[in-house]
C-alpha cells in the first residue's frame, strides 16, 4: 500500500501510521490522498486484522467502519481496544444511534464520528488522539506513583492494591493518571476532559462524572479506608489520598448519588 512501510519500526517523531479499515471506496478514496499529502503512513483493510498482526503494523491509530464487519464489530472492538491499550482507535461509521456511540466509547474507543464527514476533521481527530497518546507514555526512569495504597503504573497502564489489579480500562487508567499528576490540585470537568478525551467537552456532556464514579468505585472495593478522589462541585475534582474518617464512610456514595440524580433531572428536562 503506498505510504505504508513494514520494515520501518518506529515511526519518525511527529509522524503518524494509521490503519484504516473501511470498504467505502469514495470514502477510502478522498481520505488516503490526504494522508499521502500529509505524510501519514497508511495501511487500507477491507476487515478487521487479528490483534497480533495490527501490533506487527506498528500502528498509532485505527480508524474503522463498524458496518464493515458486521456482527462481529462490537467485539473486534472491545477485543482492540483491551489488548492494545497504547492504540489510538476511532470509529466512522454511517447511521449510528446515541445508544451505539455510548456504547462504542465505552468499551473503550477515542472517539467516533458519524458519516457523512470531511476527512480533515477525521485527521485532526487522529491527531488528536495519537497526541493524547503520546503524552501518556511512560518515561523510561519514571517508576510507580504511589499514593495511599494505592501504586499506579504508567508502564503496565493500571493501579494496584496490595499487589492486586484494580481491574481498571484504559480510559479509567487515564483518568487517575491525569487526576494524579496534578495531585492536592483541583482539575476542571473540562480540563480533565481535554487532558484525558483529546478535544473540547461538548456542553452538558457528563463523561468525566460518568468515570469518576467507576473508577473511584473500583478504588473503593479495593481500599476501602482511603479516599483518593474528591469532588468539588461546579468546578471539577481533586486527587489527594487520605484516610476514611469513621462517620465519613458514606459520603462518596451520597456525592455520587447525588451527581447521578442532577444529570437524570438534567436529561429529563432536555426531553
Amino acid at each position: 500500500m503506498p505510504g505504508y512501510h513494514p520494515q520501518l519500526m518506529t515511526p519518525p517523531a511527529g509522524s503518524i501510521r494509521l490503519a484504516v479499515i473501511d470498504t467505502d471506496s469514495g470514502f477510502v478514496r478522498v481520505f488516503t490522498k490526504r494522508l499521502e499529502a500529509a505524510g501519514w503512513e497508511h495501511r487500507v483493510l477491507s476487515s478487521g486484522a487479528p490483534v497480533d498482526e495490527l501490533v506487527a503494523m506498528k500502528l498509532n491509530a485505527v480508524v474503522v467502519d463498524l458496518s464493515v464487519l458486521g456482527p462481529d464489530g462490537w467485539s473486534f472492538l472491545e477485543r482492540v481496544c483491551g489488548m492494545l491499550p497504547g492504540l489510538g482507535v476511532v470509529v466512522c461509521t454511517a447511521n449510528s444511534t446515541v445508544a451505539q456511540r455510548v456504547r462504542g466509547l465505552r468499551l473503550g474507543a477515542d472517539d467516533w464520528i458519524n458519516k457523512p464527514c470531511h476527512p480533515e476533521e477525521v485527521m485532526a481527530r487522529v491527531e488528536a488522539v495519537v497526541r493524547r497518546r503520546r503524552r501518556s507514555q511512560p518515561q523510561p526512569e519514571a517508576g510507580p506513583v504511589v499514593a495511599g495504597e494505592l501504586e499506579i503504573r504508567a508502564d503496565q497502564f493500571q493501579a494496584y492494591v496490595s499487589g492486586q489489579s484494580v481491574g481498571l480500562t484504559r480510559r479509567e487508567f487515564e483518568l487517575v493518571q491525569v487526576l494524579a499528576e496534578a495531585r492536592g490540585t483541583v482539575i476542571e470537568r473540562e480540563d480533565i476532559y481535554q487532558r484525558v478525551w483529546g478535544y473540547a467537552m461538548a456542553h452538558g456532556d457528563r463523561s468525566v462524572d460518568v468515570f469518576v464514579r467507576k473508577l473511584r468505585r473500583k478504588l473503593e472495593r479495593l481500599s476501602a479506608g482511603w479516599r483518593y478522589i474528591h469532588t468539588h462541585f461546579g468546578v471539577g475534582y481533586r486527587f489527594e489520598p487520605e484516610p476514611v474518617v469513621p462517620g465519613d464512610s458514606e459520603l462518596p456514595a451520597a456525592v455520587d448519588a447525588a451527581v447521578e440524580q442532577r444529570d437524570g433531572a438534567e436529561q429529563l428536562h432536555r426531553t
